[in-house]
């Protein structure tokens, strides 16, 4: 796995010339997709192939963000709509069992649409709670605001992609919910004093914290560090996240362009590594931003190696499943919004 540990977006549909050159040369460990690299069917598998082929690496992890409700990047007419996370967290409300079971079939599901394209990680489920007042750019993404009830939700949904061959990336650890602002556009500052968050936040986190991948949260907690964002401060990576939390996954940092983070974008991505992240994430397809990552970052190696062969490691194969059963009894399940359509082959 002699790779550099970033993961990178594309332009487009396809890969472009440059492209195809700069991921020969750079080598990052992973591609994520986005709406703008989604047609047909038959276009992401071809656009998912080209990247295995050109990276020489089968096993290539190919990420997207496929959580339902406010964030899906593959959706109807060719993929089926799915729930925002409070609808299962609504459900489980009224009766826990049933939501349970409803979380596991969204996730298995979902793994079927994406383990047909050769998508083989979604980032997804999130453990964020969010509270009163907090930005909306978690809001219904979130099951719920009592540990209990996320942690619950989000590892049937984690077990249900697994189940479908597809690794989850819990996010955004430890903890997006409590943020005033977007960090797409700014930087969020949480003072919430640390037992409080050790006995909420946290701790939905460190309920699920076998899961073999998680993502950073660009967030400040000024009780641990009054100035760096977890996804770059050595202080929360390695004494929360690693240490009180216990995540030994690969950690990956959220995506290194957003406006939450300062400096350049190689200075971004050289901060997470020397915080303590494993690996990288940018995702606007830019390439002069890529070329910067990948010039700022070293080979995969160490700690960070050994996890992301055990997250790859962990993956297994597809469990078999009546899908047309399966879709019926989830649909069942959200009478007042039905999940739409039917995942197609082509």
């Amino acid at each position: 796995m002699d790779t550099r540990p970033f993961i990178v977006g594309l332009a487009g549909h396809r890969l472009a010339a440059d492209e195809r050159a700069f991921l020969r040369e750079a080598d990052p460990w992973g591609l994520i997709l986005f709406a703008r690299n989604v047609g047909t069917p038959d276009q992401v598998r071809a656009l998912v192939d080209e990247f295995r082929e050109n990276s020489g690496r089968a096993d290539a992890p190919v990420l997207v963000d496929q959580e339902g409700g406010r964030v899906q990047r593959l959706g109807p007419p060719l993929w089926p709509k799915y729930p925002s996370g409070a609808a299962y967290g609504g459900l489980f409300d009224r009766d826990p069992e049933r939501g349970t079971r409803a979380a596991w079939l969204g996730g298995r599901l979902i793994a079927a649409d994406l383990e047909a394209l050769g998508i083989s990680v979604d980032c997804l489920p999130l453990a964020d709670m969010p509270i009163p007042g907090a930005d909306g750019i978690i809001g219904d993404r979130a099951y719920g605001s009592t540990v209990e009830k996320v942690a619950a939700i989000a590892a049937a949904i984690a077990e249900g992609l697994r189940d479908g061959g597809v690794l989850p990336v819990l996010k955004h650890i430890p903890g997006h919910g409590r943020a005033q602002v977007d960090s797409h556009h700014a930087l969020p500052v949480v003072s919430t004093d640390r037992p409080a968050l050790e006995a909420t936040d946290f701790a939905a986190f460190r309920r699920l914290a076998t899961l073999p991948l998680a993502m950073t949260a660009h967030v400040v907690f000024t009780a641990i560090d009054p100035v760096a964002p977890a996804t770059i401060s050595a202080t929360m990576v390695r004494e929360v996240i690693r240490r009180s939390i216990g995540f030994d996954g690969l950690l990956m940092t959220d995506d290194v362009s957003m406006e939450a983070l300062s400096g350049s974008v190689g200075e971004r991505a050289r901060a997470a590594i020397a915080a303590g992240c494993d690996v990288v994430l940018h995702c606007n397809g830019r390439l002069d931003e890529m070329q910067a990552v990948a010039a700022a970052l070293p080979r995969l190696d160490g700690d960070a190696r050994r996890r992301a062969a055990a997250a790859l490691g962990s993956r297994r194969p597809a469990s078999p499943i009546d899908a047309a059963a399966a879709r019926a009894e989830f649909s069942a399940m959200f009478p007042d919004d039905p999940p739409a359509g039917t995942a197609v082959s082509s």
